[in-house]
């Protein structure tokens, strides 16, 4: 297991090597001077100099990606040109609304697609399996936003359950923050319950028609009892995949979400530094999330080794 693990963290570390330099020449292959994009049309010389002085744009390109990627490692992700504050100060408030957002809705995708999919394997081929199917194909094919947009139309505006949008921070205590982020979750969560669920039955159905479930059933166990001693376990290896790819997608790609429900998270800030040509936020909060997927992937391959001790002995 260490040995996988360790073979695992080098491929890591040199994915991370490889985004920093692709992320890094994306922004220096921007038609024109960063500084003057920054700026704008109207910017003087002496305002576009003064800036290229501060953006440390003045030297090698080798010299500036070292400097960059190694205060990355430091933590010194550098100065919002808008905010003027630390790229650093930005990302850590704003984690604390993406973070439990993406947690919260990841959660809530496995609470529903786990049962979902288990009752649709058991019952395959049946009235249960089909209404299942039909519902989850339905789920996928809703965009999240207009979901978002009837959650809000229904939940805020009709029964003012919740509120339409923004948040108190959490200062004001969990269960309003929790409160607050529900609708959110939720509008991310049931797509990717949808999927999940699919994935789910899929996985059960294959395994169960393996020789070794065909034993165990004849050897005396329940239907029940096969698919949750031996089945399950064996099927997870894709769901844990799916689950891995859900979670950086929560957590980088919620941008619409949080924009339809005013949330001060990471997503917006992308599109927010975005629209106002702060190269600096964009370019450290894109290697910032490319590092949470990579790392995300890392964790899945381990729990791939915990699942299916063949993946160890392979290393």
């Amino acid at each position: 297991m260490l040995r996988y693990a360790l073979s695992r963290a080098v491929s890591l570390g040199l994915s991370l090597l490889v985004a920093s330099v692709v992320i890094f020449a994306v922004i220096e292959v921007i038609p024109g001077d960063p500084a003057a994009y920054m700026l704008g049309m109207n910017a003087t010389p002496d305002a576009v100099a003064a800036l290229r002085e501060q953006l440390g744009l003045n030297g090698t390109l080798v010299s500036r990606y070292l400097s960059w990627a190694g205060g990355m490692l430091t933590g010194d992700f550098g100065v919002s040109y808008t905010y003027k504050v630390p790229v650093a100060d930005l990302v850590a408030q704003r984690l604390w609304i993406s973070l439990p957002l993406a947690l919260y809705a990841l959660a809530l995708s496995t609470l529903i697609a786990f049962p979902v999919g288990l009752l649709a394997a058991a019952r395959r081929g049946g009235v249960t399996d089909y209404g299942i199917m039909g519902t989850t194909q339905l789920g996928i094919a809703v965009p999240n936003f207009w979901f978002a947009m009837l959650l809000v139309l229904v939940f805020a505006v009709n029964l003012r359950w919740f509120s339409a949008g923004g948040f108190p921070g959490w200062q004001g205590g969990l269960l309003p923050g929790l409160k607050a982020l529900t609708l959110p979750a939720v509008a991310l969560a049931l797509p990717q319950a949808s999927i999940l669920a699919r994935v789910m039955r899929s996985a059960l159905i294959e395994t169960l028609g393996q020789d070794y479930i065909r034993t165990a059933r004849a050897k005396g166990l329940s239907r029940r009892q096969a698919v949750l001693r031996h089945a399950l376990r064996n099927a997870l290896i894709p769901v844990l995949t799916i689950i891995g790819l859900q979670f950086s997608f929560l957590l980088a790609g919620a941008i619409i979400i949080e924009n339809v429900f005013f949330l001060p998270g990471l997503g917006r800030l992308v599109f927010q530094a975005i629209t106002q040509r702060d190269l600096i936020v964009v370019e450290s909060l894109v290697m910032l999330l490319v590092f949470a997927v990579i790392v995300v992937t890392f964790l899945v391959d381990l729990a791939y080794a915990a699942v299916d001790p063949r993946l160890r002995r392979r290393t």
